[in-house]
């Protein structure tokens, strides 16, 4: 009897664990993962809604289960590696950007580090010891906690989203995206969409977002753009910051060149089997010579003219500094 007890709770304890882990479950897909048969997955759920989690069944050919949102935050399944990964992130959070998230960080993180074991406990203290961040030049703008976890549901549920948002020049408009990923970088939060009225991956500075509510309809998912969410960002954010954009013809293979450049700093196109072309800028000619320097290959510089110029007062320098 005892034995049959704890094989059931240990069954709720995995399913309760498979629930958190994805939005939508079937029964087949839940009796497989547990060993079971359907009918024992439905006594189980039904045992679960004894406990107080609100699990969502829906009939039909698309039916399943979901766990839903309640009254009250029910207790989370976390293994090893998950609650060291959250203590960490909390840790990091009560210094990040988002706005009024440093004190509930603070909170959260107290009741999950009472209640970690010592080897854990000793595991997140010692990345919080041994860890330093560099601070950032300047502070980056502040993010509503509840936009970014808005457009992360869209982007877990794969739901079209409208949004107000306001461009660089203070201008306001009306898109609506298919959101793809959230993307961290230094201290601000972008997202990556596809813009449904452009017909094209877009990024969008998520403190200028102003979602409207409710969201739009399911969405198949999309092919990413080359290189992910993240290298797309780097790519398209630092190409707008650049003072100085530059088309170098680089003689080797593209592969090759790639291998040796960043996708923050350049994006590379073959000409051929032999040949490519490096698109690439930076805020000052100094830092853009020496970055083609360091590729440590044969490069034409095509444009802009003042970096040929710069170029060239800098290959005579360099003649005159050898007997």
């Amino acid at each position: 009897m005892l034995g049959n007890m704890l094989e059931t709770s240990a069954r709720l304890l995995r399913l309760l664990s498979l629930l958190q882990a994805r939005r939508d479950w079937s029964g087949a897909d839940l009796a497989e993962r547990l060993n079971v048969s359907e009918r024992t997955v439905r006594r189980d759920v039904e045992r679960l809604r004894d406990l107080g989690y609100p699990v969502n069944a829906t009939r039909g050919t698309d039916g399943g289960y979901r766990l839903g949102a309640g009254t009250a935050m029910p207790p989370l399944l976390l293994d090893d590696d998950e609650a060291v990964a959250v203590a960490v992130g909390l840790r990091t959070a009560a210094g990040g950007s988002v706005t009024g998230i440093e004190e509930t960080s603070v909170r959260a993180l107290a009741k999950l580090e009472q209640v970690l074991p010592s080897r854990l406990r000793y595991r997140v203290n010692t990345l919080q010891t041994y860890t330093e961040p560099v601070p950032a030049d300047r502070p980056g703008p502040a993010v509503d906690p509840s936009v970014l976890t808005a457009l992360a549901a869209a982007c877990r549920d794969q739901e079209r989203l409208r949004f107000d948002y306001r461009a660089h020049d203070g201008t306001t408009g009306v898109r609506t995206v298919e959101p793809h990923r959230l993307v961290s970088w230094g201290r601000r939060w972008y997202l990556v969409a596809w813009d449904v009225d452009r017909q094209d991956w877009r990024t969008f500075r998520v403190d200028r977002v102003e979602p409207r509510v409710p969201t739009g309809p399911r969405f198949p998912p999309r092919d990413p753009p080359e290189g992910g969410a993240a290298a797309y960002v780097a790519r398209g954010v630092s190409a707008a910051a650049w003072r100085y954009r530059s088309r170098v013809v680089v003689h080797a293979p593209a592969e090759v060149v790639t291998e040796r450049v960043n996708p923050a700093v350049g994006v590379v196109e073959a000409l051929d089997e032999h040949t490519c072309v490096l698109h690439t800028g930076a805020d000052s000619l100094n830092t853009l010579a020496v970055y083609l320097g360091m590729l440590d290959l044969d490069f034409e510089v095509t444009e802009p003219p003042e970096l040929i110029d710069h170029i060239r007062d800098l290959t005579a320098r360099y003649a005159r500094s050898t007997p």
